[in-house]
């Protein structure tokens, strides 16, 4: 058994040496990565990963193996005084459809599969938390709770881990989330969101003398065309990003119906309901004008908090970060980090290791920089374990 650190400072001199070991276990972190990565798991379909989440938390013999009514699988190590819990935990989901080819390709130095990057190692690390522990032969003092989180991207706008911090019978006292990239994120805080579809259908009725013979195409450019001359504070920063338009099948069809896809983002608080409000005064302005039906739906919000860059757990996980090599990226988070901040509960969210082409089919991982990353997430677990924040 590794002699547990005593301070901040003993816990820095300690990880670089964590990075050394877990290279050691290379192989099996490796394999549950190949194996979580070849599950398809789009959001709503997780229940394969979730399965593999329970047989890895069973070999290890943790307490309390089981899964909740919204599919959540859940592990606990049992520290040596239990006095708090750690949530540890990852989003299972992919973007990719069960029916794309999940084949994993492992080469020398990179990984390649959609979907491996987010987040297919995030949940291998998760998975492979208690083997990396007893190889290190380190026994906490408090819980750590796992988790393998439902329904988190898309419409399923975190619904695995908003079920759980309502209805959890244990109480949290931090959170780490784990990414598979990118190595140096560093998320504590969490901006103000909506994620929105706008839908314009032009009724079989319609009057097309009124408008061009390109139908919902020219009616959504409208649409555009009225958002982006919407006035955006820069301080603090806002922005409206567009995603998708889709219209339209053929060449010689008007097309009657499309969609456009968006997502506002904002640090200052109550923008984000300021805009949706100037949408939605827009999108009646537009259907009136056209007589065609277009409507906004909201998908997704998430609203602005979560801790300081000068609290102590951030402060801790920078040096964790610096004294392994790595560069901290600070950005907030719209993932389930926010859920956590909602709960007014201290979490951090982490990426493991450096990616390209992130959401593509030749989506890929480097495989050296893994093993920084799992140093950096034991340094911060064993911070939050110890409460080894100042100096």
């Amino acid at each position: 058994m590794a002699a547990p650190p005593t301070s901040i400072n003993d816990l820095l001199n300690g990880v670089e040496s964590i990075k050394d070991q877990v290279k050691e276990i290379r192989e099996i972190i490796l394999a549950n990565l190949v194996m979580m990565g070849e599950i398809p798991a789009p959001t709503f379909e997780e229940e394969a990963r979730i399965r593999f989440f329970l047989d890895r938390f069973t070999e290890a013999g943790l307490d309390s193996i089981s899964t909740d009514e919204v599919g959540n699988a859940f592990g606990f190590i049992r520290g040596s005084e239990g006095e708090k819990n750690i949530l540890v935990a990852a989003h299972t989901d992919t973007v990719f459809a069960r029916t794309v080819d999940h084949t994993v390709r492992v080469e020398s130095s990179r990984i390649f599969g959609p979907g491996v990057a987010d987040n297919s190692l995030g949940c291998a690390v998760v998975a492979s938390i208690p083997k990396i522990l007893q190889h290190l032969g380190i026994q906490l003092k408090q819980n750590v709770l796992l988790m393998g989180i439902t329904r988190g991207l898309g419409r399923g706008d975190l619904e695995g881990i908003r079920f759980f911090m309502n209805n959890a019978k244990v109480h949290i006292d931090y959170g780490l989330f784990v990414e598979g990239a990118q190595l140096g994120r560093l998320s504590y805080t969490s901006v103000g969101m909506l994620r929105g579809e706008i839908r314009c259908n032009i009724p079989d009725e319609y009057d097309w003398t009124l408008f061009e013979s390109s139908g919902a195409i020219s009616i959504l450019n409208e649409v555009i065309t009225k958002m982006m001359a919407i006035p955006l504070p820069t301080k603090p920063k806002t922005t409206i990003t567009f995603g998708s338009v889709s219209a339209g099948n053929s060449y010689n069809t008007v097309p009657t119906s499309g969609s456009l896809h968006f997502e506002i983002r904002s640090e200052q608080t109550g923008m984000v309901g300021k805009l949706q409000q100037s949408l939605e005064e827009l999108t009646d302005e537009v259907a009136s004008n056209t007589q065609a039906e277009v409507t906004l739906n909201v998908i997704a919000r998430r609203r602005p908090g979560g801790i300081d860059f000068s609290n102590p757990l951030t402060k801790a996980a920078r040096r964790i970060q610096e004294s392994l090599g790595i560069v901290s990226k600070i950005q907030p988070s719209v993932g389930e980090l926010s859920a956590l901040i909602d709960k007014e509960i201290p979490g951090l969210t982490i990426g493991i290791t450096k990616a390209s082409q992130m959401h593509s089919l030749n989506e890929n991982i480097a495989i050296d920089p893994i093993f920084s990353g799992l140093a950096q997430l034991v340094g911060i677990l064993q911070a939050m374990d110890g409460e080894f924040f100042d100096e």
